[in-house]
């Protein structure tokens, strides 16, 4: 019998389940401000995607590195967010709010 992490790895080896549920991830994100949420799903898609040592390499780094850039610990910078979503072939975007807030002018 599989753990429910086994499923969600087998699920997010597909890259179009991976994006979806990291947009969902990242939109929680914004709502609650769970950094350690938000990081588990990344660390989840990073080890569907080929695993910690497939991203250490892409981002040409220790594997060591690329696991403390994961840690929940941490809150990522827009840096390190940046470079982990690039490794995985993917990139930052900006999205109007579904309710339109006043301008800052």
């Amino acid at each position: 019998m599989r753990t429910w992490r086994e499923y969600l790895i087998d699920k997010f080896a597909d890259r179009e389940k991976a994006i979806s549920y990291l947009q969902v991830a990242l939109e929680e994100y914004q709502v609650d401000g769970d950094t350690a949420a938000l990081m588990l799903a990344l660390q989840t898609v990073v080890e569907a995607q080929g695993g910690i040592h497939e991203l250490a390499n892409r981002i040409h780094t220790a594997p060591q590195t690329a696991l403390k850039m994961l840690s929940s610990d941490n809150t990522p910078t827009l840096d390190t967010l940046g470079t982990i979503l690039n490794a995985l072939g993917w990139r930052l975007s900006i999205e109007p709010l579904e309710e339109v807030i006043p301008s800052l002018e």
